[in-house]
């Protein structure tokens, strides 16, 4: 299992939490040993074009995401799953 030092990550509540210190749900980003994202090699350099990424290094899903929203959603894809998809985009 992986350790990360989370002392230094920034922290953001859940959506769904309240004001009143109810259950809350913080989600963790911008941490050492967080996704390190690479775009797609079909990509191109000019900065106009879609750009999908993905992080490496999560054993049985690919995370995917529009490099042109960094900070947007995230799609956690299974790995099989993505392994089809890319097979069938490549034609």
């Amino acid at each position: 299992m992986r350790k990360y030092d989370l002392s230094s990550a920034r922290w953001r509540k859940s959506s769904y939490s309240d004001d009143n210190g109810g259950d809350c749900v913080e989600v963790a980003c911008d941490f050492v040993g967080a996704a390190q994202w690479r775009k797609s090699t079909y990509s191109g350099g000019g900065g106009g074009e879609s750009c999908v990424e993905v992080a490496d290094g999560f054993p049985g899903v690919v995370p995917v995401r529009d490099s042109k929203t960094p900070d947007g959603p995230v799609m956690v894809i299974g790995s099989a799953a993505w392994t089809e998809f890319t097979r069938a985009v490549a034609g």
